[in-house]
């Protein structure tokens, strides 16, 4: 077998539709922490939920659970269609501080009439150029956080100043879809750019994502799949000007680990090929044990297919349950991924540097 050269990423989602307790959430982020998880995930969207259902606001939930967690990271969905980057960069930016950078978002679109009709502004739009307007609003949000160097604060009682406004910045931004003056109202976040997702499952994401995330999941049933939409990714991302490692693939799977290795129908041989069923409008679905699903990622991940993967448990509770204790466990006993977390960030968690603000390195270039 091959010795995989990377480092292996794992993420989970913690989704609980009719959920609205904090301790449900602060619960699945603790044992995604035991398991050394890179991070978790809230999805979130503008979509009318079902009957007799209602959602919760995804960042709002997370900045609840930052202070009940002490190292993983924490990623929101937000959509950027109907709502303004100048509140994106700030709520993000405030979840990073009340974490101590661990903040992510991933970025989401609202396609559909009904969507669009919750809010009013505007109506649908094609998904093509809603997300070129997506990649607009990852710009000019990064754009902001730069906005106040580092240490724009100083906090001088003697002369009553509060900001070196020489460290403060205007963004000045024009785009197709917005003008954005700026500076931002929050300092800058501990992380510089908290960390951006993409879920790259559909190619018209994929241009969106190779300019502006800094994680992608991809939707692949094999790791020759992955391998190539991998590729794909990490040559646009060299297209714009990146380098390839700055882009961390993670391969996005629905898991059902049923109740043990051997339900029968289920659950394949641990040694057995493991191949995700196909899933008309999610991730591919892996119904098992969690043995045979440290297999695949075993697999792919010494396969050099994907850098990790981010999976979405069927049931919550249950599933992640088994994940970290039946999945993680055998993967670092083979010493495929770590037992204590390297950093306090998740840009450390994902071995990314973190930026300079533009603005200030600007300012030295002039001087």
């Amino acid at each position: 077998m091959a010795v995989p050269t990377g480092t292996l990423h794992l993420a989970a989602a913690i989704d609980g539709d009719g959920r609205y307790q904090a301790p449900y959430y602060v619960e699945l982020a603790r044992l995604a922490e035991e398991g050394t998880l890179d991070f978790i995930t809230l999805d979130d969207t503008f979509g009318p939920p079902g009957p007799g259902r209602g959602r919760l606001d995804a960042l709002a939930v997370l900045a609840r659970v930052a202070p009940a967690t002490g190292r993983i990271g924490l990623v929101p969905t937000v959509t950027t269609t109907h709502t303004e980057p100048f509140h994106v960069s700030s709520a993000v930016a405030t979840l990073d501080w009340v974490s101590r950078g661990r903040a992510g978002w991933r970025v989401e679109v609202s396609a559909t009439e009904a969507e669009a009709r919750l809010v009013g502004r505007r109506p649908a739009a094609p998904a093509g150029e809603l997300w070129a307007e997506a990649g607009e609003v990852a710009d000019v949000v990064a754009r902001l956080w730069d906005s106040w160097e580092d240490d724009a604060e100083i906090r001088d009682t003697a002369t009553g100043r509060f900001i070196d406004r020489d460290k403060l910045h205007y963004v000045d931004f024009e785009g197709a879809h917005f003008s954005v003056r700026g500076p931002a109202i929050v300092p800058r976040p501990p992380q510089g750019h908290p960390v951006v997702a993409v879920a790259a499952t559909d190619p018209v994401t994929w241009q969106t994502a190779a300019r502006h995330a800094d994680v992608v999941y991809l939707r692949a049933t094999s790791p020759e799949e992955a391998g190539r939409i991998r590729d794909e990714l990490k040559r646009r991302a060299v297209a714009h000007g990146r380098e390839p490692g700055s882009l961390t693939v993670l391969a996005a799977l629905a898991v059902d680990l049923a109740d043990g290795e051997g339900a029968p129908g289920t659950a394949p041989a641990v040694n057995a090929p493991v191949t995700p069923a196909d899933t008309p409008g999610g991730p591919p679905l892996y119904r098992g044990g969690p043995a045979g699903l440290a297999e695949l990622i075993t697999g792919w991940h010494t396969a050099d297919a994907v850098d990790g993967f981010h999976i979405t448990p069927v049931a919550p509770r249950h599933d992640l349950e088994r994940f970290v204790n039946g999945t993680v466990a055998p993967l670092q006993h083979r010493g495929l991924f770590r037992t204590c977390y390297p950093g306090a960030t998740l840009r450390d968690h994902l071995g990314l540097s973190r930026p300079a603000s533009r603005y200030a390195l600007e300012r030295e270039a002039a001087r």
